[in-house]
């Protein structure tokens, strides 16, 4: 017994050495890691799984892929998802990248104004300005089609929004400051000496921009294309709010339907699947194309930019990008606003139909309303903290190589990005809406799922702020007796507070507005401003929908005016690629 013991005294010594040698920051790195598989890979497979069991045995099957696929409105679903995506990404480069050219290479006047006008776009929600054209080209009712019966004598208008066409407009002018912000970027990069080098053997403008500098930046074109392609795809509320009435489906409002009672979390999972498939083709078709050639024109800031000028053409470049902004933000914000303070929007602009009572219902009357309202901005604030804690630990992880596999956690990090967020909530569904969790409807979710949702924005700017810092300054305060938590929190975050203030906002305003995740995991407490627009809308509600949305924007652009003034002029547009 005697041997025994001490064998057993032995290994327990060796036990608690190991133990005290293991850093308390190490146990933090791996709870971490933890965290993030739980909120990217647990989900996902969950999904797959879903999608391949009975719903009641819980045993392998390919029933539910047969009864999403084998119905020929879901198939018929599917191809006007490709056709939306198709239709936005071509709208989206034709009115993004003439702007973005013009701006980075032209002596285009109202620069200012019109970037301006652009980050306008980029922060409404795409819902929001999908109601806005509801209330500008409804059939008859319509601001558009009201002018254009009262000019004419017609009975009818010529305009409805309730189609294919008005579907695929809607979400391009709404889309496109994704393909202007990755090719504004690239074209401030390109200097122009090839571009002078095609003038001196008798190019033209016309002919210099399309032989040699667009295909300079085609890599920001392609990947403007293929985001603005995803985006529209995955898109819930402007398709719920124009295709279904409309009468037609995209893949995003039939697996909404699957959620209606009774819920088909199997089936739903099983048609959310070429979502995922499409989205990881794209970009590896992305990869592709661009690993076949070459872009080293692409000289730096070093190089030597000069302005082309356009002469009398200059004021018709500015026309045509006023022309797209008045159609992506002045006319559907004009009409929102006009509702907003209207006692009937119908009525129109008058004195006597001007009034207060929306807001102050919202408000001070209204306490679902209200808290509605908190629910949105807590929940959005929380989500900013947990995206940027836990990609800033793990950036700090990846970039000094604390743990095996570190580029596996920045993986995880970037991997919703290429993950549509309607999928996203329903493997979050099927994850954690069951026993013994049982999250569904509740705060925490919502909070767990838009931080998966904006982990890339977040982990974008983590990690590279973590890049720029050098190690050595963190080597000091260990040489002083401090551990790595306490360099993060004494030399890492002060030195990181701009860059992540900036990355806090760039999560904070997106997490208001998200429609997608949030109409699968709201709850009756739980409901955000997003989800009550929505709600707003079918009730055709739109004097208080347009005052809660005119509430949602302000916050935005004072959100957005902090940052400018804190961080700098083009956090967003710039920090967003």
């Amino acid at each position: 017994m005697s041997g025994v013991e001490a064998l057993h005294r032995s290994a327990v010594s060796d036990g608690r050495a190991l133990l005290r040698r293991i850093e308390p920051s190490m146990l933090l790195w791996l709870a971490l890691i933890a965290v993030l598989v739980l909120l990217v890979a647990s989900p996902l497979v969950r999904l797959v799984a879903a999608s391949l069991q009975e719903p009641e045995t819980g045993r392998f099957t390919l029933v539910n892929y047969a009864e999403a696929y084998g119905n020929f409105r879901h198939l018929q679903a599917l191809w006007n998802s490709l056709v939306l995506g198709g239709g936005v990404a071509v709208l989206a480069a034709v009115f993004g990248v003439p702007i973005a050219w013009a701006i980075s290479r032209t002596d285009m006047p109202l620069k200012g104004l019109v970037r301006l006008m652009v980050l306008g776009a980029f922060i409404t929600p795409p819902y929001l300005g999908a109601i806005g054209w509801i209330l500008l080209a409804g059939p008859n009712s319509g601001w558009l089609n009201r002018i254009w019966m009262a000019l004419s004598g017609a009975e009818h208008g010529p305009f409805n929004v309730y189609t294919m066409p008005g579907l695929i407009l809607i979400v391009a002018v709404t889309s496109f400051p994704y393909t202007f912000v990755f090719v504004n970027s690239a074209l401030d990069l390109v200097s122009s000496e090839m571009e002078d080098a095609a003038n001196i053997l008798g190019a033209g403008t016309l002919r210099t921009t399309f032989r040699v500098t667009l295909p300079l930046v085609f890599p920001a074109i392609l990947a403007g294309l293929i985001i603005s392609f995803l985006e529209a795809i995955a898109l819930f509320g402007a398709p719920a709010l124009i295709a279904l009435p409309g009468r037609f489906h995209v893949v995003s409002t039939q697996l909404w339907q699957f959620f209606e009672y009774p819920v088909r979390v199997e089936e739903a999972a099983a048609y959310a699947m070429p979502l995922l498939i499409i989205t990881v083709l794209m970009f590896w078709l992305q990869r592709k194309i661009l690993g076949r050639r070459g872009y080293a024109a692409v000289t730096g800031k070093g190089g030597e930019r000069r302005m082309i000028r356009l002469g009398r053409w200059r004021f018709a470049m500015l026309g045509y990008a006023l022309i797209v902004c008045t159609l992506s933000v002045l006319l559907p914000m004009l009409v929102l606003m006009q509702a907003a303070f209207a006692k009937a929007w119908g009525r129109g602009f008058s004195l006597d139909n001007l009034t207060l009572h929306n807001f102050t219902y919202l408000l001070f009357e209204q306490t679902q309303a209200q808290k509605v309202i908190v629910n949105t901005f807590v929940y959005a604030g929380l989500t900013a903290f947990a995206a940027i804690g836990l990609t800033l630990a793990i950036a700090y992880v990846v970039n000094r190589r604390l743990v095996p596999f570190a580029n596996a956690l920045a993986f995880l990090c970037m991997a919703p990005f290429v993950i549509p967020g309607i999928v996203l909530a329903i493997g979050f569904y099927a994850a954690y809406a069951p026993p013994p969790l049982a999250l569904y409807g509740t705060a925490t979710i919502l909070v767990l799922a838009f931080t998966t949702r904006f982990l890339p924005i977040a982990y974008a700017s983590s990690a590279a702020g973590m890049r720029s810092i050098n190690p050595e300054m963190e080597e000091a305060v260990r040489i002083l007796g401090g551990g790595p938590l306490m360099a993060i929190r004494k030399v890492l975050a002060p030195l990181l507070k701009k860059s992540l203030a900036g990355a806090w906002i760039l999560v904070f305003i997106p997490a208001t507005r998200e429609l997608s995740a949030a109409i699968f995991l709201v709850g009756p407490n739980t409901r955000v401003i997003s989800v009550m627009l929505f709600d707003l809308s079918e009730e055709g509600n739109f004097e208080v929908l347009a005052a809660l949305g005119a509430i949602l924007l302000v916050v935005t652009v004072v959100i957005a005016a902090i940052g400018f003034k804190v961080i700098g002029r083009d956090f967003m547009l710039r920090r967003s690629t």
